[in-house]
């Protein structure tokens, strides 16, 4: 007997196929629409302004296909991060008025950046929109999430039409609705991909930068050997942006690395013309040291030369902010989420 295929993660579109593959009546896509994603019903026999006959039919073929998480670790700064079957993770972090959910897109990650914990787990397979989108519809605290980063396991535009599936889902007045700019992307560049993503979605979008020198940014990111930054930095220049649409570049902190006078002499001028903002972030180093190509080691930069290397920056009229590090107890911080590293802890032989 054939498993039933899940209708959480289908469009509007998709759902169309369904009812045209099943002869149900034209009104039902909408309907089993608002069900899934506004009713975040569990069952085909809830969706109750459908026919009985309807959801017979429907439950013939179809079932929900959400999934309950099967861990949760909690940090002291209530960050809290879920394992999701088969082995996806996500971390919601509360902040105030606001809460985040980063989302993971991939099991790994295929672009081994040296400072990733992630990149070190290797990959293990693209997730879904069903399974991306699961990771918010059974969320405990779904109903106090108010922003989407996509900066968890993988790199979304690798695995883009998924990624572009479930933003549609999340931004459709028949799914969840929430704006555009409640959500940013981030990647670290891939150029077949950056100008689909900018021209298929009015999502934020968050680049990670890291130095602006061609040489130290291969040694931090294979990627830039394939897609070079500069490259990268002129499709970004070439969209002409609304204002209400963000531009920022992700940029990890390393003592005695990447925060000279000299990168923030070219950082202004690589990023001449785009307006955007640069989030600087502190290095989670977890596990043996990361020693890079040349010999050198990946240290965490002090907070006096974060603050020095911001005021720098502000100097040179390049917006700049510090992100607060959240869940690094739990290993939900920035670089640290890694399945496999969850599930030999979490369940030990």
């Amino acid at each position: 007997m054939n498993p039933k295929e899940p209708l959480f993660g289908k469009t509007l579109t998709q759902l169309e196929e369904v009812r045209s593959l099943l002869g149900l009546p034209s009104y039902a896509p909408k309907q089993i629409a608002r069900w899934l994603y506004q009713g975040h019903v569990r069952e085909i026999e809830a969706m109750t302004d459908l026919s009985k006959e309807v959801r017979r039919i429907l439950d013939e073929r179809y079932t929900i296909g959400t999934e309950p998480s099967t861990h949760v670790s909690t940090s002291l700064d209530g960050t809290r991060k879920y394992l999701f079957p088969p082995g996806i993770e996500s971390a919601y972090i509360p902040d105030r008025d606001r809460a985040t959910l980063c989302l993971s897109t991939q099991i790994g990650c295929k672009m081994g950046c040296r400072f990733c914990l992630t990149g070190k787990q290797g990959f293990g397979g693209n997730l879904s929109p069903r399974e991306i989108l699961n990771q918010y519809e059974s969320l405990p605290e779904r109903d106090r999430v108010t922003n989407f980063v996509y900066m968890g396991m993988g790199e979304p535009l690798d695995n883009l039409d998924a990624v572009l599936e479930s933003i549609t889902i999340l931004t459709s007045a028949w799914g969840y609705g929430f704006s555009p700019s409640r959500i940013t992307v981030s990647t670290v560049g891939i150029l077949t991909k950056i100008e689909r993503f900018l021209t298929e979605s009015n999502c934020h979008l968050a680049l990670s930068l890291h130095s602006p020198f061609d040489e130290e940014r291969t040694l931090l990111m294979p990627i830039q050997a394939r897609h070079p930054l500069k490259e990268v930095l002129e499709v970004i220049r070439s969209f002409d942006l609304p204002k209400q649409r963000r531009v920022s570049f992700e940029y990890i902190v390393f003592e005695g690395f990447n925060h000279s006078k000299r990168h923030v002499k070219e950082l202004s001028r690589l990023l001449q013309g785009i307006r955007c903002r640069i989030n600087l972030i502190r290095f989670n180093a977890v596990g043996e040291p990361v020693i890079l190509g040349d010999g050198r080691a990946l240290k965490p930069a002090s907070e006096e030369q974060i603050l020095q290397f911001q005021e720098l920056l502000n100097r040179k009229g390049i917006r700049t902010t510090i992100r607060r590090s959240r869940g690094q107890d739990i290993e939900a911080a920035c670089g640290q989420l890694s399945t496999r590293k969850l599930l030999l802890s979490s369940f030990p032989a």
